[in-house]
């Protein structure tokens, strides 16, 4: 089941297509990010996400889209920064694996 804060892969390429610019953080490594990314995507690989959340304090309101190979370190980012106070954190379901798939 989708959590109802989720995102689908259709969602996020047809936003893109409109030339939304939402915030995305891509959690996965920094070599994984190098090889393949998503445009615009800012890299945090999820063991440095508490030692950077203080960077990212102006975004608790905004809507922050979570993204890592295949959805499973991104719902950990998530869980981890809902409970920063974090308001409107979706996880990319399926990850860059789906994205690009």
């Amino acid at each position: 089941m989708i959590a109802s804060s989720d995102i689908t892969v259709e969602e996020l390429k047809e936003r893109l297509a409109k030339g939304e610019t939402p915030v995305i953080i891509d959690v996965r490594e920094d070599w994984e990010h190098q090889e393949t990314n998503i445009a615009g995507a800012k890299n945090i690989p999820l063991g440095a996400l508490p030692q950077q959340l203080e960077d990212l304090e102006e975004l608790k309101d905004q809507e922050v889209i979570v993204h890592c190979k295949s959805g499973a370190r991104s719902a950990t980012a998530k869980a981890f920064m809902q409970q920063q106070g974090f308001n409107n954190v979706r996880n990319l379901l399926g990850g860059i694996t789906a994205y690009n798939g």
